[in-house]
């Protein structure tokens, strides 16, 4: 038997390729905007990324991500997902489809963000710090199915 977390990873780079370089190119972009490698303000993350996502069209097509994700892992939403939270959201580490399910709960993340918090370095002081973080569909996109 498949494990759900592994179908549903495997669906998306296999079906929505396009949609995850897109998110890939505008995390690039988002970076690009800040002073330095990193970046304190998380507007300037999860915002700026959405922001740039839903003006490239992107934004609207995550519920489908998320919904023929769920076909793959055997589940059917019970209602169309929308490019709002519960389903979709923008997080400081990137886009997050989620879905619940009876026998569980689906979390895809396409991970362009790694957040570094002050007790990881003593480089930074005070709040987190973003910077960008993996680069490639297959180290960007993850599956959870708990």
């Amino acid at each position: 038997m498949t494990d759900p977390a592994d179908a549903a990873r495997e669906y998306v780079l296999e079906t929505h390729a396009e949609t995850v370089e897109l998110v890939l190119r505008r995390a690039d972009a988002v970076a690009e905007t800040w002073d330095g490698d990193t970046t304190a303000d998380r507007s300037a993350v999860a915002d700026s990324l959405r922001a740039r996502l839903r003006a490239a069209g992107a934004w609207t097509r995550l519920p489908d991500v998320l919904a023929g994700a769920a076909r793959a892992v055997g589940h059917s939403l019970s209602a169309p997902p929308v490019a709002d939270p519960p389903y979709v959201a923008a997080t400081s580490r990137g886009p997050m489809l989620r879905a619940t399910f009876p026998d569980g709960r689906l979390v895809i993340l396409v991970q362009v963000f790694e957040v570094e918090r002050a007790g990881d370095s003593r480089r930074y002081r005070g709040g987190p710090r973003y910077r960008r973080g993996p680069t490639t569909p297959d180290d960007a996109v993850r599956a959870t199915f708990k």
